[in-house]
């Protein structure tokens, strides 16, 4: 039977909106707030970093054409993908093969960086995306 390894980096964008994120929930939580919207998104972040874990595809890959100059200069993206989050967040990752000399037979491993998680209409910019 083969061995998926998946691992997940959150990079540039990405990770400082996490730990922004965090942080609010953590203010949120010590104030005794127990359901905020802040606290929707980060269960939900985490729930599709898990999901991801398991199904490194599952998201809804993008088309080249479509590809923000931004990630082919900054991340030399070959590939795009993105998850739905609570609230109309996205999650954008791509997939990259590891930098390994060695090569394990019985293991496939596959490196995941998010590169951004943004709401809808940061993510229509973004994209280029215009509302009808």
């Amino acid at each position: 039977m083969v061995r998926k390894h998946v691992s997940i980096k959150l990079v540039g964008d990405a990770r400082e909106e996490y730990l922004a994120l965090q942080r609010v929930v953590q203010e949120e939580l010590a104030k005794g707030a127990t359901s905020s919207f802040h606290q929707t998104l980060l269960r939900s972040i985490d729930s599709k970093i898990a999901l991801l874990k398991t199904s490194y595809d599952h998201g809804i890959q993008i088309p080249r054409k479509h590809f923000p100059r931004k990630y082919l200069q900054a991340y030399e993206v070959t590939n795009l993908w993105k998850v739905d989050l609570a609230g109309y967040w996205r999650m954008i990752y791509t997939l990259r093969q590891p930098q390994r000399e060695e090569i394990d037979i019985d293991v496939i491993s596959v490196w995941l960086d998010v590169l951004n998680i943004v709401d809808h209409k940061r993510y229509d910019k973004l994209f280029g995306y215009r509302k009808a």
